[in-house]
């Protein structure tokens, strides 16, 4: 998937403002651009950040609506000790948080 389908996908699931916040940006206006291709994101972690998101997303989203996997990645997570995935995923080792995070959604996609 394309820097810009990604975003276009997170953006259309989580919203702008989660999106901006996981890319670490402060501007909504670069995750438009990224999503029209007319920005690129140049660090890897950066892409790999939104990819992870983007399936723990999904998964919600599958089971849920998008308006509930906003939720849950904003809010308080037991199986995380209590902290919001979104703030794992922009301030943790990906290659640590990644992987428990999309563990946590599953769960949550499972069971609720």
């Amino acid at each position: 998937m394309a820097q810009s389908q990604l975003v276009t996908a997170l953006r259309d699931l989580l919203g702008a403002k989660l999106v901006a916040y996981l890319g670490k940006v402060k501007e909504t206006r670069a995750v438009r651009q990224w999503a029209e291709g007319t920005r690129t994101i140049n660090n890897d972690t950066d892409v790999e950040r939104l990819r992870i998101a983007y399936r723990a997303a999904r998964l919600i989203a599958e089971r849920d609506t998008p308006a509930v996997a906003q939720t849950w990645f904003q809010g308080l997570n037991p199986i995380l000790d209590d902290r919001p995935p979104a703030l794992l995923l922009r301030e943790g080792e990906l290659s640590d948080v990644g992987p428990k995070v999309l563990a946590a959604a599953r769960q949550f996609a499972t069971v609720g």
